[in-house]
């Protein structure tokens, strides 16, 4: 959901109606933004209390994740504005795959065309591409779904076949007022050769000095703005893996992901990726770390949180 300093969805069900406007070219409906990462200041309170296991809700997972980023906005030709962030997101992808903290969401499964599992290797990046038009920002899951509609256009792009490509949009906007630092989505796009395929996507703003969506990492030497931006596509990439699309896979009783339900708690100072990277994360929810008690504590005390340490 929302990426924001405090987990829940009940926020993302009451933007429903100003992230999904029209459909953008390409889409057969509307995309809705889904996984926000709220941000520190967000905050929600009136919850009843349910199990806090998430249960699955006959959606498809994505057994494997084929990823390119796209970086948006005229100040991606800014050097001084990229600094680490483009290259440090491309070294986060690449080592995500076969990492400890990928195989955090291992656990979860479907029951479409056979069964699926969500598996921690396989997970191929293709590097990333940089479009300097004016970028738009989150409050419209169209708009984002048809910028990433204008790159396979384009031929930046080509969307893995079944469905389990990847593409988060990083903007060059400020957060500002909004009450979300990321979310991720799904939708439809046109192939240039025919036909369509559903992709997954996400949206994140430029979180530079942005103390509501800063993870404070002092440990790894990235950049604050590369360790927010590195934090929230932890949360969202997960989420998107366990729960990509309509009707939704694993999300819980009041439809928090595996990424809402651990959001902004921090086990240890950093995680190590597989290609010897370090990142300051959240946990990611497991159910099954929850009902052996082998999980961490998230802000509700509840022990389902790994780490991926």
């Amino acid at each position: 959901m929302k990426t924001l300093r405090t987990s829940g969805v009940l926020a993302v069900i009451a933007l429903v109606g100003a992230l999904a406007p029209a459909t953008s070219a390409g889409a057969s409906s509307a995309p809705v933004a889904r996984g926000q990462v709220r941000a520190k200041e967000a905050h929600q309170s009136g919850r009843v209390k349910r199990s806090p296991n998430m249960t699955y809700h006959g959606g498809k997972i994505m057994p494997t994740a084929v990823d390119k980023a796209i970086f948006w906005g005229p100040s991606w030709a800014n050097t001084t504005f990229v600094g680490d962030k483009v290259s440090g997101l491309d070294s986060w992808y690449a080592g995500h795959n076969g990492s400890n903290y990928a195989a955090t969401v291992d656990e979860y499964t479907d029951t479409v065309n056979g069964g699926h599992r969500v598996g921690s290797s396989g997970l191929v990046h293709q590097g990333h591409v940089i479009d300097t038009s004016t970028a738009a920002g989150g409050n419209n899951a169209s708009a984002i779904l048809a910028e990433v509609q204008k790159q396979v256009t384009a031929g930046s792009i080509v969307p893995d076949p079944k469905g389990n490509g990847y593409y988060p949009v990083y903007s060059d906007v400020p957060r500002g007022h909004a009450g979300y630092c990321a979310w991720h989505s799904a939708g439809t796009v046109s192939l240039p050769s025919g036909g369509t395929v559903t992709v997954q996507f996400g949206f994140f703003f430029n979180l530079d000095g942005d103390a509501g969506c800063d993870p404070q990492d002092a440990q790894t030497g990235h950049s604050e703005g590369l360790a927010a931006l590195a934090n929230v596509t932890a949360h969202e990439i997960e989420e998107a893996r366990s729960d990509p699309a309509s009707p939704g896979a694993w999300y819980d009783s009041s439809h928090s992901e595996n990424g809402d339900k651990c959001a902004w708690t921090f086990n240890v100072p950093s995680v190590r990726f597989s290609n010897g990277t370090t990142w300051k994360l959240q946990g990611e929810w497991s159910n099954a770390a929850y009902t052996a008690g082998t999980g961490y504590p998230n802000a509700s005390g509840q022990k389902g949180c790994l780490d991926g340490h």
